[in-house]
């Protein structure tokens, strides 16, 4: 699926405007708090802070994975559209850097977004629909970077998870004392994955079906309901 094909909802009638601006307002909280306290946040409180009943809440988005796919359906697609953008790029190695630097961006100071992009809710509709293609692209960068000698050729696709799952700790401990930390470790990473001097390393990388249940540990973990 392209980034131009994914969309958050169906068509579907237009609300009343007393509806639409209770909608517009669990949205709003929504956000807000899913950054400030990640996907785990009690949708009571979103709902208290839209200032609507929880019952308004289930009757626009009928489970925790519905309010999730409207609030980051737009991040999953500039993630998208920055991978595609990468591999239109002249230059190998600065398509690679700027890939994680804008998967980076979107995950800083929103915990929410950490959540999906460190697939803690593996099975939100939103990430099954696109993680396939996010791997296929990502997987097409680091090859390319490799073939011209830019990434070290022990590099796998796999191996970016490491990335997110750093950055999203690193986000989150420095986010109110010095909210640009994420940067200097994201340079420091980027020397790392360079092919020149490369020195062999201690641990074979983690295989696909590896990561898969790293991620659904991380979910394992998650109090989410609802």
């Amino acid at each position: 699926m392209s980034s131009e094909e994914l969309t958050s909802t169906k068509a579907a009638r237009p609300l009343r405007r007393d509806a639409q601006r209770n909608r517009d307002a669990l949205v709003d909280a929504a956000r807000s708090i899913f950054a400030s306290e990640g996907l785990d946040a009690p949708l009571e409180q979103i709902a208290r802070q839209a200032g609507v009943a929880i019952g308004t809440l289930y009757r626009n988005f009928p489970t925790r994975m519905d309010l999730v796919e409207a609030i980051f359906v737009g991040k999953l697609r500039t993630w998208l559209e920055s991978a595609e953008q990468a591999l239109d790029m002249d230059d190998a190695w600065e398509a690679f850097a700027f890939y994680l630097e804008k998967l980076c961006e979107l995950q800083a100071h929103d915990r929410g977004f950490n959540d999906l992009a460190s697939m803690r809710f593996p099975h939100a509709a939103c990430m099954e629909r696109t993680q396939g293609h996010i791997n296929e692209l990502s997987r097409r960068i680091v090859e390319r970077a490799q073939r011209e000698g830019a990434v070290r050729p022990d590099v796998t696709v796999e191996d970016l998870a490491l990335v997110i799952w750093a950055h999203t700790r690193i986000s989150e401990a420095t986010s109110e004392v010095c909210p640009a930390a994420w940067r200097r470790h994201l340079g420091l990473m980027l020397d790392a994955f360079r092919a020149a001097r490369a020195r062999p390393l201690p641990e074979p990388p983690m295989r696909p079906e590896e990561v898969y249940q790293a991620m659904v540990s991380l979910g394992d973990s998650s109090t989410c309901t609802g």
